[in-house]
């Protein structure tokens, strides 16, 4: 009776220090991209932004770096925020794209919803691409390593990268929480985004580095 008790006892250690069948494999945020999401670097106000690749609408990898030398702007994109849907039709970002890429700014949108999640699905981000006329590329990161490495927390939530690779602006579009820049804190709509850009053209820092984004949370998988 001892003795099987003894190999009772013997046989459960050995399954619990045994990793468990269904743990399967590591899951798609943490091997997708340029590195994972545990060690992805964090982005920071003038520390060179996290270089990522990420697949676009259009099956084509985009690399951050590969812009090196050209000023770039990251704006988290949800084609079913109401946010985003009023700052492209009629607030800060109708349009601002392609005001910045005739200046040689590098534009691209990045959406981090999950699979399930509101605003995921290349189809849908190609019919309101079309209907807000964005030329720019929509690249997905659907597992949200990206969007957790530059602690995005709302569609839309803006970053500028300047020609150096180094962040020098994140936060809101502008200063009117609204989205449709009807109503600005201070009176005056200040459009942050276009102040970060006008100051790296000129080669000044950046008067407000950082500000608090607005719209909808960012739909990122749970966990």
């Amino acid at each position: 009776m001892k003795r099987l008790l003894l190999a009772t006892l013997v046989l459960a250690a050995s399954a619990c220090g045994r990793p468990s069948s269904s743990s399967g494999p590591a899951t798609s945020a943490s091997v997708t991209g340029p590195a994972t999401t545990a060690t992805m670097a964090k982005a920071a106000i003038g520390s060179p932004a996290p270089d990522f690749t990420l697949t676009g609408l259009d099956g084509h990898a985009v690399t951050l770096s590969s812009f090196k030398g050209k000023t770039v702007v990251l704006e988290w994109f949800n084609p079913g925020c109401p946010f985003v849907r009023k700052a492209h039709t009629v607030g800060s970002l109708k349009d601002a794209a392609a005001r910045a890429q005739t200046q040689d700014v590098v534009w691209l949108a990045v959406n981090s919803a999950a699979p399930g999640k509101q605003g995921n699905g290349a189809d849908a981000n190609r019919k309101v691409a079309a209907e807000f006329g964005m030329a720019h590329p929509i690249l997905l990161d659907d597992d949200g390593h990206v969007g957790r490495a530059y602690g995005a927390t709302n569609t839309p939530n803006m970053y500028v990268i300047d020609p150096q690779g180094t962040l020098v602006y994140r936060g809101a579009i502008d200063n009117s929480p609204d989205g449709e820049g009807q109503s600005p804190t201070d009176g005056k709509l200040v459009n942050y985004v276009d102040e970060a850009l006008a100051a790296v053209k000129a080669h000044q820092p950046v008067k407000v580095p950082e500000t608090k984004a607005y719209g909808c949370g960012v739909k990122y998988a749970s966990g």
